[in-house]
């Protein structure tokens, strides 16, 4: 009956990405070798490079960043050719290397883009001759398989000798797999032998039989319950894949024979589907089978052209893959200069839902005993954890302190069993945040990204729960007069933690895509169209990584680059009136590109830069010197946020965790908690007083999603959530403290999003969003005295098109506007003058920014305006339902006749017309 079940992985289908999609900058390596030329982990991948004579890794993440790009970077690892590689199952960052220099060395290895350790934690020699294979154990920490030409021993890494030396074999040895719960180790050899070893029994093999009849390269594998799969060539030099009972070795169960080549055969295989792909070194084509445990044992499920050849293949751990799209395998296919990756997807309605079926649970990231427990006789399986992204486990943050040589911590790598929270979720039901009448203007943010059941209970919570006043805020572009139009060469692809041009009251900065890290500056005075000819700039000399105004003097601009310096430019009264190539000082320090920089709230001239080294650095431009460094980071830091009050600084992490510094106190975070899953970019942003911290980010499925964390308590996650949309660019959020709300909007984005931010539930209280017809690079925020408070103006914002400079207003829509709104319009603080300067803070002083009242002189405020008295407009309907006498009908019918008829009395039109003389008839 099984011949005829259908299943459910049957139509998975291959989609090759366009060659934008590709990891680019990569060198493969053409050399010979038994092992991987490619791995992965759930975060990182490693390959062959042809550097260095092969002694090189290329290394980069599985994920691109938030720009859709891969950074790609190599790592010395061996004096000679590195044979084989392997990542640890239960560490992302541990990788195993073995190499013709003898040697098997691990590495913590971390993103390509930060610094990498230029020493092994640890190294072993097994004294064995070239090394050939390493290969980690599935279910036991800190052991591993390694194999020469013709031996294999297993290794307690944190010990100076093997625990096992395996019998030799007879040639070449090709290929070697641990089974499942890692109590058996089958080999593959040129003698075309198949073994079996139990290296705890005994060290020879357990069992040996004949196994491919072609002497060429062959590959062994462990699938499904107790069977084996083998790949290697047939009698007629065909590749052929065989499945094997390990109960019973006489002969296979199985075989399939596929094209005539000499290219060897690389299996992989995924336990919880099933699915098994084969593909040749050399060649263009992958296939992809069905493993069962019964007929038909192998079933092919697709047979995919690829446009490059393969020097590698590897499959992408089950938890890193996109269970929003049903991608059930993730396959990444190394070439000579691309690794593409290939995503195996069945064709299901993709969306929110979770398909269960597809998903099984799947091995963790806990090991299940220790190196010893394993020695000792124990056998144990991997505990499995759940796909589903609101229960799968978080993983913990890799240590950037480098160890000891031998002196692996054990529970490194265990995980957090800690469950993220749902779509929408906060600390109560009641709390769900609730839809506002304007959402049926045509307006509304649409947040819930599908109906559900509760949508109409939700909207009677809209109507009789509280509302925002600024529910029904407007975004609308000013007059074209304002405008500065035909610009040029505009540069859109400015890092993720960019927001892509700044702004102040006078003057606006752009960066333009010419060599030398040029920006234009103009000013918002001289609105117009540009001129056809060049403009002066300012050449930054590299690439700019990130770049913003001080805020107490709006004639400096502040540039960090790609070569880890700031430069600080002096730009003259009246505007950028020549080419400017020298700036008024030069901040060095960091040793890596600067990520993003961020001016002190209150002291003047102190400034803080996030960089690749992962530190967060304080400056003080008075002096040019760097006063303070923080640390703690263990991955790129999205983005950063300096406290009201600027005594703390708070950042968000690829790692996963939002940290809390006091950076007078204490170079490490005085707090850290739990932050946005998804790694493809973040950014924070303090509310409510400084009581909270909002962070707009991704979750597990890439969506976008905002998370709101109290200050005082990190370690205890988000307080409320609610996603936003699908979008690959992140959020970039700005607070207006005087009204609570948040507006928002992406790099590329055609919407706006607003939110009123409470301190209590529901928190997150909807607003109208604001809709441009064509995408723009972002918006900038100016000073609330740039607003026009007699049109009820809350924000006005510089938005940055594809060619032009476009003022946006914000406005609450008011019907006395004769008077000052003084409800939405409280005082403001005067955020754009220091109140004390960087040497005051950093001995311990606190500033304070002065208010000012925004409201004209002739206005008077809407509280103060005198009380009207109600006015009836229409008459009482006992007007219209009194009875009336049939005398009183004949007179109004009467007199409303006689009205139309007029007055009789009256001449008629004709009467004064002029008639014609008597002569004139005669004639």
């Amino acid at each position: 009956m099984n011949r005829f079940k259908t299943s459910k992985y049957k139509n998975s289908t291959p989609k090759i990405p366009k060659k934008d999609g590709w990891i680019a900058g990569v060198r493969g390596g053409s050399f010979s070798s038994q092992g991987k030329h490619i791995t992965s982990s759930c975060s990182l991948v490693a390959f062959n490079t042809d550097q260095a004579g092969g002694g090189m890794l290329g290394l980069t993440s599985v994920d691109a960043a938030s720009d859709g790009k891969w950074t790609v970077t190599q790592i010395s690892c061996h004096a000679d050719l590195v044979t084989d590689l392997d990542f640890s199952p239960f560490d992302d960052s541990l990788l195993a290397t073995c190499s013709a220099d003898e040697t098997v060395k691990l590495w913590r290895v971390c993103g390509p883009a930060q610094d990498q350790v230029s020493d092994a934690e640890v190294t072993l020699s097994p004294a064995d001759g070239r090394l050939e294979l390493v290969l980690f154990h599935p279910a036991a920490s800190q052991l591993l398989a390694v194999a020469s030409v013709r031996g294999v021993q297993v290794w307690d890494v944190t010990r100076d000798t093997a625990l096992a030396v395996l019998q030799q074999h007879e040639d070449q040895l090709q290929g070697l797999g641990w089974k499942e719960d890692g109590s058996l180790l089958a080999s593959s050899c040129k003698d075309r032998k198949l073994r079996l070893f139990d290296p705890r029994a005994q060290l020879s093999a357990v069992q040996c039989v004949q196994g491919h009849q072609g002497n060429r390269d062959s590959r062994v594998l462990w699938v499904k319950d107790d069977n084996l799969l083998t790949t290697g060539f047939n009698q007629m030099r065909q590749q052929e894949v065989r499945l094997w009972d390990s109960r019973k070795l006489s002969s296979s169960l199985s075989s399939v024979s596929l094209a005539t080549s000499n290219a060897t055969l690389t299996p992989l295989y995924d336990p919880d589907s099933g699915l098994l792909t084969v593909s040749g070194n050399g060649e263009s084509v992958i296939d992809c089978f069905e493993v069962n445990s019964s007929e038909p044992f192998l079933s092919q499920v697709s047979h995919c052209l690829t446009d490059l050849s393969t020097r590698g293949t590897a499959l992408v751990p089950k938890l890193a893959l996109d269970v929003s799209c049903c991608e059930v395998l993730r396959l990444l296919q190394l070439s000579d200069n691309f690794i593409v990756p290939i995503s195996y997807q069945v064709p299901r309605k993709a969306g929110q839902d979770f398909h269960a079926d597809l998903y099984p649970d799947t091995a963790g990231h806990t090991p299940a005993m220790t190196a010893e427990d394993w020695w000792r006789g124990e056998n144990k399986q991997v505990e499995r954890v759940s796909l589903h992204p609101n229960k799968r486990p978080k993983p913990a943050a890799p240590s950037a302190q480098e160890k000891k040589p031998k002196d692996l911590p054990r529970d490194k790598s265990k995980e957090e069993t800690s469950t993220s929270s749902s779509p929408v979720s906060t600390p109560s039901s009641s709390a769900v945040p609730s839809r506002s009448p304007s959402s049926t203007s045509g307006l509304s943010s649409g947040f819930l990204p599908s109906p559900s059941p509760s949508q109409s209970s939700r909207a009677i919570q809209s109507m009789l729960g509280p509302s925002s006043k600024f529910r029904h805020i407007q975004g609308a572009v000013l007059h074209r007069d304002t405008h500065i139009t035909n610009l040029r060469g505009l540069h859109l692809t400015t890092p993720g933690e960019c927001d892509g041009f700044c702004a102040n009251g006078q003057r606006v900065a752009v960066p333009l895509a010419i060599a030398g890290g040029q920006i234009a500056v103009f000013e918002l005075s001289q609105p117009g169209k540009l001129p056809d000819t060049a403009l002066p700039t300012i050449q930054n000399s590299v690439s700019v990584a990130d770049f913003c105004w001080d805020p107490f003097d709006t004639h400096k601009l502040v540039v960090a680059g790609d070569d880890a310096k700031i430069r600080v430019w002096k730009i003259a009264k009246g505007g950028l009136t020549e080419t400017m190539t020298e700036p008024e000082c030069v901040l060095r320090g960091h040793t890596e590109k600067i990520y993003s920089i961020k001016f002190h709230p209150h002291a003047s001239g102190l400034l803080a830069s996030s960089s690749y080294d992962l530190t967060v650095r304080l400056w003080s431009l008075e002096t040019g010197e760097e006063v303070k460094r923080l640390s703690g980071h263990q991955d790129q830091i999205f983005g950063m946020a300096w406290s009201p009050d600027g005594k703390l600084l708070a950042t968000v992490c690829k790692d996963g965790k939002v940290r809390l510094y006091d950076p007078r106190k204490s170079t490490s975070p005085i707090q850290e908690g739990p932050g946005p899953e998804g790694h493809r970019g973040a950014r924070v942003v303090w509310v409510c007083d400084g009581k909270y911290l909002l962070v707009s980010g991704f979750d597990s499925r890439s969506e976008r999603q905002l998370y709101l964390f109290s200050a005082e308590s990190l370690a205890s996650g988000s307080v409320a959530s609610v996603p936003a949309d699908v979008s690959p660019s992140t959020l970039i959020p700005f607070y207006d403290p005087d009204t609570s709300v948040l507006i928002l909007t992406g790099k590329g984005d055609t919407r706006v999003y607003a939110y009123e931010i409470l301190p209590e539930a529901p928190y997150f209280m909807e607003c109208s969003s604001f809709n441009s017809s064509e995408p723009h690079k972002g918006l900038c925020f100016l000073p609330k005295t740039e607003c026009d408070v007699r049109d009820v103006e809350v924000a006005r914002a510089i938005r940055l098109g594809k060619a032009t400079i476009e003022p946006v207003a914000f406005r609450v829509p008011r019907v006395k506007k004769e008077f000052f709104q003084d409800d939405v319009f409280p005082e403001t603080a005067v955020w754009w003058e220091a109140s004390l300067t960087a040497a005051a803070w950093l001995s311990g002083s606190n500033g304070q920014h002065r208010k000012i009242s925004l409201r004209p002189k002739d206005m008077t405020p809407v509280s103060e305006a005198p009380k009207e008295v109600p006015v009836r407009k229409y008459l009482p309907s006992s007007v219209y339902l009194e009875e009336k006498t049939d005398e009183q009908k004949k007179e109004e019918l009467l007199s409303a006749m006689v009205a139309k008829l007029g007055n009789r009395d009256d001449p008629l039109p004709q009467a004064s017309c002029e008639g014609v003389d008597e002569d004139e008839w005669d004639d």
